[in-house]
């Protein structure tokens, strides 16, 4: 079977933006877009300023492939920059770094997927394709993972300890149960707003709640006096 028919998807994908600072990883990523999507226009960029520049010159992508590590930015707060601004635009992550939280938490801000950096060059094209034509896409053993932990396969302390969180959500946490908004705390830690968002997603996830105000109830019942948690305690404080 002809490989361009086999990949070739529904929807037709005529311009790919690519922010990658790895010349050789995306020269690959050029070379296989056009397998799939022939006369496509790929422009690559190497950070995520060059990024909102070539945007701002009026070029609009069918699709984006982004680096969550790149000079100017690193983790998700990069994503969701590029996810406010072109709104609509299907994002594909790819990356190196591969925690199944960071996945969790990318594909909850609405990523299209994530491609984890030692993919092939065959499941490549084959993700572009889904990705290209309005599906989503998680390598099997990530989407097995988050089913199982999202399904109740996963054994879940009654009231999950503060421990469980990272040491920024840590200190994010903390200012939420002081009342802080969202702005506040990213001035205060020196943070972008987005930044502070994805944190939160990520530290509502670990605790197994819905909201910061259901977070603030969980930390702040586990103090219960002399009984409670001296690790809540301690946590609030400190």
């Amino acid at each position: 079977m002809n490989v361009r028919a086999e990949l070739r998807p529904r929807g037709q994908v005529s311009s790919v933006l690519i922010v990658d600072d790895h010349p050789l990883y995306c020269d690959a990523l050029a070379a296989a877009i056009p397998v799939v999507f022939p006369n496509c226009v790929v422009e690559q960029t190497a950070s995520l300023k060059d990024a909102l520049k070539r945007l701002e010159t009026g070029f609009r992508p069918d699709l984006v492939m982004f680096d969550l590590k790149l000079p100017d930015v690193s983790g998700i707060s990069g994503f969701i920059t590029m996810r406010d601004r072109l709104k609509t635009v299907p994002i594909l992550v790819i990356s190196a770094l591969s925690s199944s939280e960071l996945v969790r938490t990318l594909m909850a801000e609405g990523a299209a997927g994530f491609l984890p950096k030692e993919t092939s060059a065959q499941e490549l094209r084959r993700v572009i394709a889904r990705v290209g034509a309005g599906g989503k896409y998680l390598p099997k053993a990530y989407a097995e993972r988050i089913a199982r932990d999202e399904g109740g396969g996963r054994a879940e302390p009654e009231h999950p300890t503060l421990s469980a969180l990272t040491p920024q959500q840590q200190k994010i946490m903390k200012l939420i149960c002081a009342g802080k908004a969202n702005k506040q705390i990213a001035y205060e830690l020196s943070l972008a707003e987005a930044t502070v968002k994805a944190h939160i997603t990520g530290l509502l996830n670990r605790l197994g709640v819905k909201n910061r105000t259901q977070a603030a109830v969980l930390v702040k019942s586990t103090m219960g006096g002399e009984t409670g948690d001296p690790e809540a305690r301690a946590f609030l404080s400190g």
